[in-house]
């Protein structure tokens, strides 16, 4: 099927059909278009929606804890993730679809305007080829009937009697010059024709079919790219599919993430003051004057004042624990945290002590680093000078000192609110060992420091410690046994109040290790002490207190 054998006279017809399927094209460029914007306005509305419900955080106190709140904001992270998806569906369209339109449109217009100007001319030089025929056969037919009236004239003068013999010669020669003249216009007549007829052929059967087959084929190519890009606006959202399905994935494993009991023991532990509930009020007998004799006036007397005193001092007392259950009192923050309730304190007291920790192992590290580009320097002068240094040596250990006063004060008071001085004395000095000996868990062998003063101060504050637990609890019973232990490597326990021991060597665990890298553990003999957490395998038993 050819539209040059079948259209051969429908080149109007033709011209109107590809200016349809051009305008075609451009409308479906257009809707994509409008898709596009589409695409583009929701993802920026759904970023502005997270936006608008992310958390603004001020502080690390406000960040959410409980497991709903982190679900919503891990949902708001996937939403997130998935208005960017939406703005590659609309890139992926306007480079893929609609920029691909919009430049075949262009060259579609440019081919068209070519091929219908070629059968424009085509068909104008089929017409002045036919004029050119159409003279001819005029002026033919002119001459012939100029040719008949001589003809007719010299037959009626050389029949009339009285015509002289000039008049028959000249109608002769104007017979035989209007019968030369319609033969000549003949012979040129049937050459037009001839002519005419051959350009007709080529035309209807070689040019217009060959214009017309480049139009189809033109059409059939802007149908297939239309195909093309009807597939293509599919593919653009079914690329970001899996990714979709994932953001979906992540936003149901937010929701079982949900857990109401952790969110009500956060609420607990948020909220807990650490007070007891208040006891029962005691009775006030004001009856006693009324049964009071004068025999013993002055008993009585001095019973009601006793009386007296211990109703004002219980009421006073009972009057201070009133706040409980209303308004907390207002009062400047405390360093010490002493202005809040006794649990509440105890947390923030031990945040406080973990990140003082976390600054202080910092700053151990920088410490080791300097020393080492110092002995670097010291070997290699060429290198770097080792005294430029000592300036940023000298302020890492007066960080590292402040640090460690830090630790001492908080900690000081988080034994005074967990009623335990001397035990957690004696453990968290132990952890300023662990912090100064920084080269201990990668050397087995031995502690090293490089400041042999910190080696000496560090057991030195233990052993003070340490002195004072013993005396208090030196009549106590053993501590039961946690678990079990199995040393990877050997330790000498040098400092008092460590324990040494020898690799593969086997302990009972009696304490285990509070977050400063110590485990107290005891041997068979009863000999207890301290060991690196690092240096052991513990294995606590399933229903041992400890565990």
């Amino acid at each position: 099927m050819s539209w040059g054998t079948e259209l051969w006279d429908q080149f109007d017809s033709l011209d109107k059909h590809t200016q349809w399927g051009i305008d075609f094209l451009e409308r479906y460029a257009k809707f994509v278009k409008e898709r596009i914007e589409i695409e583009q306005n929701y993802a920026k509305q759904l970023r502005n929606l997270v936006k608008k419900y992310c958390p603004k955080r001020s502080s690390k106190d406000e960040e959410p804890r409980f497991t709903s709140c982190i679900a919503f904001f891990n949902i708001l992270n996937e939403l997130n993730d998935y208005a960017g998806q939406r703005e590659v569906v609309a890139e992926e369209m306007a480079h893929r679809v609609y920029g691909e339109l919009m430049r075949y449109a262009h060259d579609l217009k440019t081919e068209r305007k070519m091929h219908l100007q070629e059968g424009r001319k085509a068909q104008q030089y089929l017409d002045m080829c036919w004029k050119q025929m159409d003279n001819s056969k005029k002026k033919f037919e002119r001459e012939c009937r100029e040719a008949e009236k001589a003809q007719q004239s010299y037959e009626r003068l050389d029949n009339d009697t009285n015509a002289t013999k000039a008049d028959v010669e000249k109608a002769k020669q104007q017979l035989n010059l209007r019968t030369h003249m319609a033969d000549e216009n003949k012979n040129e007549y049937a050459a037009q024709l001839q002519n005419f007829n051959g350009e007709q052929h080529k035309h209807f059967y070689v040019v217009i079919p060959q214009i017309y087959k480049q139009l189809q084929e033109m059409d059939e190519r802007r149908t297939i790219k239309l195909s093309e890009c009807y597939r293509g606006f599919a593919d653009s959202e079914r690329k970001v599919i899996p990714i979709i399905s994932k953001c979906l994935e992540g936003m149901i494993l937010a929701a079982k993430s949900v857990d109401e009991r952790r969110d009500s023991q956060m609420v607990v532990d948020s909220f807990k003051s650490g007070f007891e509930p208040p006891g029962d009020f005691p009775f006030e007998d004001y009856s006693q004057h009324i049964y009071r004799t004068i025999s013993d006036g002055t008993i009585s007397a001095s019973k009601q004042e006793s009386g007296k005193m211990d109703a004002k001092t219980t009421v006073g007392k009972t009057k201070g624990k009133l706040w409980l259950f209303g308004k907390k009192p207002k009062g400047p923050a405390l360093e010490d945290f002493s202005h809040l309730p006794p649990e509440q304190r105890r947390k923030k007291l031990q945040q406080r002590i973990d990140e003082l920790n976390r600054e202080l192992q910092k700053e151990s590290d920088q410490k080791e680093a300097l020393n080492k580009m110092k002995d670097v320097y010291e070997k290699n002068p060429q290198m770097g000078d080792p005294g430029s240094l000592q300036p940023k040596l000298a302020e890492t250990m007066n960080n590292i000192d402040r640090l460690r006063m830090e630790i001492h004060k908080n900690e000081a008071w988080l034994s005074e609110v967990e009623g335990k001085t001397g035990g957690r004395g004696d453990r968290r000095h132990s952890s300023d060992i662990n912090h100064l000996v920084t080269q201990g868990r990668e050397s087995p062998e031995g502690s090293y420091t490089d400041d042999a003063n910190q080696e000496v101060r560090g057991p030195t504050q233990q052993h003070g410690h340490h002195s004072e637990f013993d005396d208090e609890f030196e009549d106590d019973d053993p501590l039961p046994a946690i678990g079990h232990c199995k040393a990877i490597y050997p330790f000498d326990g040098h400092n008092e109040g460590t324990l040494a021991m020898k690799e593969g060597e086997v302990l009972y665990i009696i304490e285990e290790d509070k977050g400063d890298g110590w485990t107290r553990a005891r041997r068979q003999n009863g000999e207890e002490g301290y060991v690196p957490t690092s240096y052991i395998d513990v294995t606590l038993e399933k229903n041992s207190k400890g565990s």
